[in-house]
């Protein structure tokens, strides 16, 4: 019954108390407000109590916990770091090793191709130079036979045409001497 009292009068009262000028809410002689305030003095201090003795102290465990838990995290990734770090590290210092050996592999397989290649060279143009060798013999000795060949019949030839020409037949001292010089200019010799 005491809140349907206090709605009609707090309906009536505003309406009076705009009527006057004044605020309602600072109508201190108005025995609703002092009312009010001391319901709102008690609910501040049971608000407060609750939140002080209760609430706040579980928001800082949270606080606390949170807090915790990022330092471990945070602890964990720093240290996580420092593994990734000299993983990194290590694993640069294999490819550089790899890297030199690697080099290394190539250079020693590059000198002996070229080595293997000199001697192979070596050793082909002296088999070159042995044909070369060889066929000159040959040839030397296909032109001494066919130069040998040649005169017998150059000197008979030599021997017609200058009985036709002349009408004697020269001497062997005289025809094989012009003949050995003919042939010598002719062969190149």
């Amino acid at each position: 019954m005491r809140g349907l009292t206090t709605a009609v009068l707090l309906g009536i009262l505003p309406s009076a108390a705009l009527a006057e000028g004044t605020m309602p809410q600072m109508d201190f002689s108005n025995p609703l407000t002092l009312d009010q305030v001391g319901w709102m003095a008690v609910i501040m201090v049971g608000l407060y109590l609750v939140l002080s003795r209760w609430g706040l102290p579980q928001i800082g465990k949270v606080i606390e916990n949170r807090a915790d838990v990022i330092a471990k995290d945070l602890a964990a990734a720093r240290a996580a770091k420092i593994e990734a770090d000299t993983a990194v590290a290590q694993l640069n210092a294999a490819l550089v090793a790899a890297r030199a050996a690697a080099q290394g592999e190539v250079a020693r397989a590059v000198a002996e191709a070229k080595a293997k290649a000199t001697a192979d060279a070596a050793a082909l143009n002296a088999q070159l130079d042995a044909r070369l060798a060889a066929a000159e013999t040959q040839i030397e000795a296909a032109r001494a036979s066919a130069l040998a060949a040649i005169k017998p019949v150059a000197a008979e030839a030599a021997g017609a045409i200058l009985l036709k020409l002349t009408g004697s037949l020269p001497g062997e001292d005289v025809l094989a001497p012009n003949l050995d010089a003919a042939l010598l200019a002719r062969s190149g010799g």
